[in-house]
């Protein structure tokens, strides 16, 4: 299974805000695939399961905050069977200019603590 997983913050607080960009761009695949998300009672996620041409693909938002976000990633990636390369991060990073898009296949977190988490 390909998780998509958007990295935020839960809650109205960070809603409006730049760190919250992966919920953002999560939200708006699931609006455009005509899906909503579902609370997982089991685990601290937001998720949806679509097919996307031949895959099955998770889209995930982790309840946690931001700087935990691996816990929640985790959980899903055993649940699902998935392996890290099947793995998509969306997030925001202070040090790429607002508004341009950076596919990374590997490397490290940088300075951003929820991609730490995840890694």
């Amino acid at each position: 299974m390909k998780l998509v997983a958007g990295l935020g913050n839960p809650g109205p607080r960070y809603a409006g805000t730049r760190h919250n960009m992966g919920f953002r761009v999560v939200d708006r695949l699931a609006e455009r695939l005509g899906v909503r998300f579902r609370k997982s009672w089991f685990r601290k996620t937001l998720y949806v399961k679509v097919r996307v041409g031949n895959e099955d693909v998770l889209l995930l938002k982790p309840q946690t905050f931001m700087n935990a976000s691996g816990r929640a990633v985790k959980r899903e990636m055993s649940r699902w069977k998935s392996k890290p390369g099947d793995l998509l991060v969306v997030l925001d990073d202070i040090e790429i200019p607002f508004g341009v898009l950076r596919l990374k296949p590997k490397g490290g977190p940088g300075t951003h603590n929820g991609l730490k988490s995840v890694i």
